[in-house]
């Protein structure tokens, strides 16, 4: 049978997706009977059909549901201003704007993703959860009375009351810089202005007419790389995306040492506090000129980095984190104007500093923290944000540990003798044939393996991190490198490949121009940094009171592009099944992101550093046992079983302090491994 349609003035309102309904009086606009009922639909113009951020549709049909006939007529026919809007910036067909078309019969109203001011923002990971878009601040265009002698009220004043008036908004403070341009913005706007409003208490800037541009920053300030994407915070949509090399690195490659430069030199912390805010602003201007945008669009910045980075870009002295306690001067979250830190953005922008955890673990744990939520969950996870000093998050939503390792440059190419940052022409997977011990190779901007005639001409320019990584595990697959990390010498009679060093030996991995070496000294470097990320892995495990875990996220830019069978071969990362080692990309600045996105997200993060127990893996005795027993590939005692289901690896050996010749310590396993 069908539902007999709507005859009365006082008309069933149902919303999808949110479900809330309502009845409303004839001739109610769509927005009006949203606003009443608390659905998320958006609009910066007041409801004068200029802005189209509160478009809808009409769910035509029976709803047996909700015993009602929902039909497009049940609106008024399109108006004026529809019309307009839809010859200047086109309307798609069965959209309106709710804030013309008024109710005249029952109706099911579908609110689309674009029309909510909530909005949500799907990221690629299958396992990440949605951005809510929800930012600290806000832009409304209001029309203001104009000046009239009978009412001496003032300008700023007549702004504040069409506020409170048309947004709801009381009590407003205003930004000095504001003052000085509002009575010739309200002229020039023929007194329609569009306001910008921060955290729902200060107006922070003011337009001419209609203005609908609102833009962030997401920064992520890594110890060697520093990185931002440019991000509309009205749709949550990243618009541009740049990096660079952090300029500090010339006072030292790793964070002790840029500590050391300061305390050796007394005041010199202001110098790299200009060196990185000039960075910054360097990379605030690139982002706007790549995404054709106006720096005085930009109303937020969000930003993270480690202890020592953050104390730099605020301009506090650091030496106190270079011994122990490692007392921070704040952990709490830093909010101040972004001119404060010298970036070239709208005079209004606020700056947003995520809390740090303690000495060691900075705003950016924080940021991986907000990125990867393991605060929600049961299952126990294991982040590993890989870097110059990486940082490392273990628990669930009962109880999470954090520590970091000092795992040096390594990882990104520093200290070894061949390795280079990710850039066109590094090498970046590595393959070496057990037999031959040949080695083939692909490099970064070239999808052709060195084996390939269609590689001829490429030029090769160094090893970057994922690369080495590769390299050394490939080493050690082959045969090539012992179980202690010493290059088989006894091997050079197989392999021209295989070279006497001084009193070690080198692999040549390419012998082109230029010639690409591992050295006996690379190798040292790479196990020092990997076993200090492993003994800070198994020093949580160990303090959690597990023994190994499930689930591995390996978080960073460099984490990112690591193979997890890999890592774990080198025995980067605690054994593991590798389906269960997957990456998470930049978390450090994902979490920045979602800050600068979704203004709930400061409060949550927030309370949850405050619960994170902070292990000091410098004063923990155990951490260098561990130490120890992880410089060995993949290590000294633990079998790694798991691994071993996929990768057959080779018989245990060490070199012979005597004669240089290596020993094996366990039968040899006579299956081959494979890897692809």
């Amino acid at each position: 049978m069908r539902l007999r349609p709507d005859t009365t003035t006082d008309h069933l309102v149902v919303f999808t997706p949110s479900g809330r309904r309502g009845r409303f009086e004839d001739g109610t606009t769509v927005l009006e009977a949203a606003r009443r009922l608390g659905v998320d639909i958006d609009s910066v113009c007041g409801g004068r059909g200029i802005c189209g951020r509160c478009q809808i549709e009409v769910s035509e049909g029976e709803h047996a549901k909700h015993a009602i006939v929902s039909e497009a007529s049940h609106l008024t026919p399109i108006s004026d201003v529809e019309q307009a809007y839809a010859a200047d910036r086109g309307l798609l067909p069965g959209r309106r704007l709710g804030c013309t078309a008024r109710v005249v019969g029952e109706l099911v109203i579908d609110v689309p993703p674009e029309s909510q001011v909530h909005r949500q923002v799907v990221r690629k990971e299958a396992d990440a959860h949605p951005i809510e878009v929800n930012p600290v601040v806000r832009l409304h265009y209001v029309e203001v009375e104009e000046p009239d002698l009978a009412s001496p009220t003032s300008d700023l004043g007549r702004l504040r009351a069409a506020l409170e008036r048309e947004w709801e908004l009381i009590g407003l403070m205003c930004d000095a810089h504001v003052l000085p341009v509002l009575q010739k913005t309200l002229r020039r706007g023929n007194w329609g202005v569009t306001v910008a409003v921060h955290d729902g208490s200060t107006i922070t800037g003011v337009w001419p007419g209609l203005h609908e541009t609102m833009l962030g920053i997401a920064f992520d300030i890594g110890s060697t790389t520093v990185a931002g994407h440019l991000c509309d915070l009205t749709s949550g949509d990243v618009l541009a995306s740049a990096g660079e090399m952090n300029p500090q690195i010339r006072f030292g490659e790793d964070l002790m040492s840029r500590v050391s430069y300061v305390m050796m030199n007394p005041g010199s912390e202001k110098e790299l506090t200009r060196t990185v805010r000039g960075c910054l602003a360097k990379l605030t201007a690139e982002l706007a000129n790549d995404a054709g945008v106006s720096r005085d669009d930009i109303l937020e910045i969000t930003l993270v980095g480690n202890p020592i980075m953050h104390h730099l870009l605020l301009g506090l002295d650091p030496t106190e984190l270079g011994g122990a306690p490692f007392a921070l001067a704040i952990d709490e979250a830093v909010r101040c104007p972004a001119v404060d830190l010298g970036l070239p953005v709208h005079p209004g922008a606020r700056a947003y500093v995520l809390p740090c955890i303690a000495g060691h673990v900075g705003a950016d744990t924080a940021g991986v923290i907000l990125s990867e939520g393991p605060y929600l969950g049961e299952e126990v996870n294991l982040i590993v944000d890989v870097g110059t000093n990486a940082e490392i998050v273990l628990g669930n939503r009962d109880q999470l540990l954090a520590a970091s390792s000092p795992t040096g440059p390594a990882f990104e190419g520093a200290q070894i003798s061949c390795g280079q940052r990710a850039a066109p022409g590094a090498i970046e997977r590595v393959r070496i044939d057990p037999d031959t011990l040949e080695p083939r190779y692909r490099v970064i901007g070239s999808e052709v393996w060195s084996d390939d005639p269609a590689f001829v001409g490429t030029h090769v320019t160094g090893v970057c991190g994922s690369g080495i990584i590769e390299a050394v595990a490939e080493l050690h697959l082959a045969g090539i490198l012992t179980t202690d990390g010493t290059i088989d010498g006894a091997l050079a009679a197989r392999s021209p490949r295989i070279v006497p060093d001084g009193r070690t030996f080198s692999y040549v991995i390419s012998d082109g121009e230029p010639e690409l070496r591992i050295t006996q000294n690379d190798i040292r470097q790479i196990q020092l940094a990997k076993a200090a990320l492993h003994a800070g892995c198994m020093l949580l495990l160990e303090r959690y009171g597990i023994a190994r875990v499930d689930r591995i996220r390996l978080a960073g830019a460099f984490g990112s592009h690591i193979d997890p069978v890999y890592a774990l071969v080198l025995g980067l990362i605690p054994d593991c099944d590798p389906s269960g080692v997957t990456s998470a990309g930049n978390a450090a600045g994902t979490g920045a992101r979602i800050a600068l996105l979704d203004s709930t997200a400061r409060a949550e993060i927030e309370e949850v550093v405050r619960r994170v127990e902070k292990i000091e893996t410098a004063v923990e005795p155990r951490f260098q046992e561990l130490f120890v027993g992880a410089m060995a590939i993949p290590h000294d005692t633990d079998p790694y079983e798991r691994l071993r289901t996929v990768v057959t690896l080779p018989p245990r050996r060490v070199a012979d302090a005597t004669d240089g010749r290596t020993r094996r310590r366990t039968r040899p396993d006579s299956t081959q491994r494979s890897l692809s």
